[in-house]
């Protein structure tokens, strides 16, 4: 399934994004913003594409000007959340390559994904967290309509999430009607 504005698709990942990957994800600013350690080689980006991407709930944002994939954007369920989420909740993630920050695609490409989570998949709520040290990500978040709930934690699971705080948004879903 693919998602799309005038700028960006979203698209599963394919092997041969592997070297656009490692072009983004190998910037030490990128990754570690969001939980995860920067990329050491175009092998290990393609691992990354072969494992972690292969599902139903992770796409490429992908610029259509220019068909490369510059960054990455998906959904956790509760078994997979870094965070406690409901049962028919899911958390949302995502990032672009440093070249693409302040651009307004981060907010395009999560408005694209709540649309799905909301009219496809049916989610009650949906979470998103960022660091405490990077608040362009909530700021996207605000725009989605999440809220901030308050609520600091640590993630573990995430690099760096042992030791710097996440803030955790909340936005409401789909309701069924009783």
């Amino acid at each position: 399934m693919t998602m799309e504005t005038d700028r960006i698709i979203l698209r599963r990942w394919q092997e041969d994004d592997a070297k656009a990957l490692f072009k983004y994800a190998s910037d030490s600013d990128v990754g570690p913003r969001a939980g995860w350690p920067a990329h050491k080689s175009q092998e290990e980006s393609l691992q990354i594409i072969r494992t972690v991407f292969n599902n139903d709930c992770t796409w490429a944002i992908v610029l259509k000007e220019t068909k490369e994939p510059i960054g990455a954007i998906g959904y956790f369920t509760k078994e997979t959340s870094n965070i406690r989420i409901g049962k028919n909740d899911c958390e949302v993630g995502y990032w672009v390559g440093k070249a693409f920050w302040n651009q307004g695609i981060c907010t395009e490409a999560l408005k694209l994904l709540l649309d799905h989570c909301i009219q496809v998949e049916h989610f009650e709520n949906i979470w998103a967290d960022h660091f405490t040290e990077n608040p362009a990500s909530g700021r996207v978040m605000e725009k989605c309509g999440f809220h901030d709930t308050g609520e600091i934690n640590r993630c573990s699971q995430l690099l760096g999430g042992d030791k710097d705080m996440v803030r955790i948004y909340k936005r409401q879903g789909f309701r069924q009607q009783t």
